[in-house]
């Protein structure tokens, strides 16, 4: 699982701090599955994380419809987008999971 992998990463405190920050915003819920670590809300999915050989990947699964005003995001796939973090942004996560939820809340 690649939960577990993560928690043996040489990023492994980065994806822990990562993670709580993430859990810490109201109805987020995190699914541990076979490939990655998915966060949700009731409305649907938010971003997945993994860490990554130079920090952690946070993938925002609605990235194409969020704003970009900090310039963090990186990807060219059809709904996807990428924070890279090397290490923990909590304003730069705050400002997209708020979009990814609000995303959400207009389906």
């Amino acid at each position: 699982m690649q939960y577990d992998k993560d928690l043996k990463s040489e990023h492994k405190d980065l994806f822990i701090q990562a993670r709580e920050f993430l859990l810490s915003f109201e109805g987020i819920i995190e699914a541990k599955k076979e490939r990655i670590t998915t966060y949700f809300n009731a409305k649907g999915g938010i971003c997945h994380m993994r860490t990554m050989p130079y920090g952690i990947d946070l993938g925002f699964l609605k990235g194409t419809k969020m704003k970009d005003d900090l310039g963090l995001l990186t990807g060219k796939g059809k709904a996807i987008r990428v924070l890279p973090l090397k290490e923990l942004d909590k304003k730069a996560i705050e400002y997209y999971i708020k979009q990814a939820i609000v995303i959400n809340s207009k389906k």
